[in-house]
């Protein structure tokens, strides 16, 4: 029980203004490590947007899989930055979220679907590769160069058509990052 209290206090402090403090709370709960993660992934929904992305970031730190599809649904969070700590707390926790995620390609939101790519670039697990590579044909410029840069990385040699096809997207960003792929898979 007073464990329970300790980690809710720090959980608490998540929200303090003072970065130093956030900083501090973040690594005193990755020291308590899996003890914790029922009550972040409990806080991962809290009102305070500071709340919301310092515990997405110690769910992704102590890396228990228990918590993809808390973090998942926070891909959809209304702040950015709860979005992204979200995506990276995904990317760390690694193979468990790979099919989650590859589902969540086909989200109605194309920041959720972009999130989702980069976080699979970020496992490179080649299970994602042809799924990625439909990616590619997406409307959204952000979700292809996640999808890009995600085959990319992963460095399946079956990525090498989709990326010479995206040296005439219309997208710069898409573009730059083909370009600077193929020339490390050919």
């Amino acid at each position: 029980m007073e464990r329970e209290t300790n980690i809710e206090r720090l959980i608490q402090t998540l929200k303090d203004d003072d970065e130093l403090v956030q900083m501090q709370a973040v690594g005193l709960l990755e020291e308590i490590g899996e003890p914790a993660v029922e009550q972040l992934m409990v806080s991962a929904e809290d009102n305070d947007k500071n709340i919301r992305r310092g515990s997405i970031r110690v769910l992704g730190i102590i890396g228990d899989d228990r918590a993809v599809n808390v973090l998942i649904n926070s891909l959809r969070d209304p702040n950015k930055w709860v979005r992204r700590e979200a995506s990276t707390a995904l990317g760390n926790i690694g193979d468990p979220a790979v099919d989650p995620l590859i589902i969540t390609l086909k989200d109605d939101d194309w920041r959720v679907r972009g999130a989702a790519a980069w976080a699979l670039g970020k496992i490179a697990n080649k299970k994602a590769v042809e799924p990625l590579i439909e990616t590619m044909e997406d409307d959204s410029g952000f979700v292809r160069g996640g999808a890009a840069w995600a085959l990319g990385n992963i460095g399946d040699k079956r990525a090498i058509e989709p990326l010479k096809k995206a040296l005439n997207d219309e997208s710069s960003y898409v573009k730059r990052v083909a370009e600077k792929f193929l020339k490390k898979l050919e």
